[in-house]
Order: C-alpha cells, then structure tokens, then sequence
C-alpha cells in the first residue's frame, strides 16, 4: 500500500512541477528594444504574442518598469526576453534579460 502511495505522490509532484514549467514559460516574452527613457522610467518594447497579458498580435508598446536599474542592463536594438503585468497605471516590465 506504501509504494502505491509514493509513486501516487511521486507522479503529483511530477505533474505539478511541469505544469509550473509551463505556465512560467508562457509568461516570458520575447521583443527587441526600440526606446529608452530612463528619467520616466520606461522602455519601448517591439514583441510578438504576449499570451500572459492578453495580447495576440505582435505590437509595439510603452511599459513601465520595476526596477529602474533594468534600464542601464540592455540598450536599443538589444532582443530580450521578459515578463510584465498589468496594472492600473498600465503595463510594467517585471524582469527583463538579453536574450541569448
């Protein structure tokens, strides 16, 4: 009855992690760089599909960010890769790397 148990939990955990695992990579997005403006704390973003924040069609939008500093890591023309949610004040960039 134990190893029933076990391979029951083992095959939950399973399951559980990559559900996680997909759900994680739908919210990534990938776009390339098209403005900076560090004093407002925004950044123009060229990007496909954005499936996490409703959006279908590939546009190009205005987003805030959560952290400044982000700004400084990555320069016009750069692909990147990166996750944002909605807000009141409209969309925020929460993480954001080079794509590689």
């Amino acid at each position: 009855m134990s190893k029933i148990i076990r391979i029951t939990a083992a095959l939950a955990l399973t399951v559980g992690l990559s559900i996680g695992a997909l759900a994680a990579e739908g919210a990534t997005i990938s776009g390339e760089v098209k403005k900076i403006d560090e004093g407002a704390g925004k950044i123009t973003l060229k990007h496909g599909p954005a499936k996490s924040l409703g959006m279908d069609e590939p546009m190009t939008m205005v987003y805030r960010v959560k952290d400044p500093a982000m700004l400084k890591q990555v320069k016009v023309g750069d692909k990147v890769s990166f996750e944002a949610e909605e807000a009141a004040s409209g969309y925020t960039v929460t993480k954001m790397q080079k794509a590689k």
